[in-house]
């Protein structure tokens, strides 16, 4: 994109996710991905008890929450922390930086801003569950770790 970009937030499509127990959103995409060079923001809306994503870090890409409204929990390598309205976060591409946001309400929907930046190619782990992502220049895959192959396999 190579234009300035207007959008109002209600013209927005929203996205529904919903494929797994426990996750679950809905999604504008204000600058999508493919909009942009180098980054994209989307205000995403967490159901009750629910979590956009499994928790993880990037080792390229950035990633930023605002949170508009509601309350959750925050987990990183450092423990639980709640978070609520008001409150920015920021995290780094690395270890350091895994996160998973949960809706701690039981009623009220939880609501933030995100800003993302893009590389051309990042990988993702997913220390719980022990997979790795490839994300970029036409890759969209998730792995098992422990499925490592020699470099001169095949």
């Amino acid at each position: 994109m190579d234009e300035i970009l207007k959008v109002r937030f209600q013209d927005v499509p929203l996205k529904h996710k919903n494929e797994h127990p426990g996750y679950e959103y809905y999604k504008r995409e204000l600058v999508p991905k493919e909009n942009a060079q180098q980054c994209s923001i989307s205000v995403y809306e967490i159901p009750p008890g629910k979590s956009a994503y499994p928790y993880h870090y990037h080792t390229r890409n950035e990633e930023a929450f605002y949170i508009i409204s509601g309350n959750g929990i925050l987990k990183t390598p450092s423990g639980d922390r709640e978070v609520s309205a008001g409150e920015f976060l920021f995290f780094p591409s690395n270890k350091k930086g895994a996160h998973k946001l949960t809706n701690t309400s039981e009623t009220e929907i939880l609501i933030y801003l995100d800003f993302d930046t893009h590389n051309e190619i990042d990988v993702a782990f997913y220390p719980d569950s022990g997979k790795i992502g490839v994300w970029g220049m036409d890759i969209n895959k998730l792995f098992k770790i422990n499925q490592q192959v020699e470099y001169y396999d095949d």
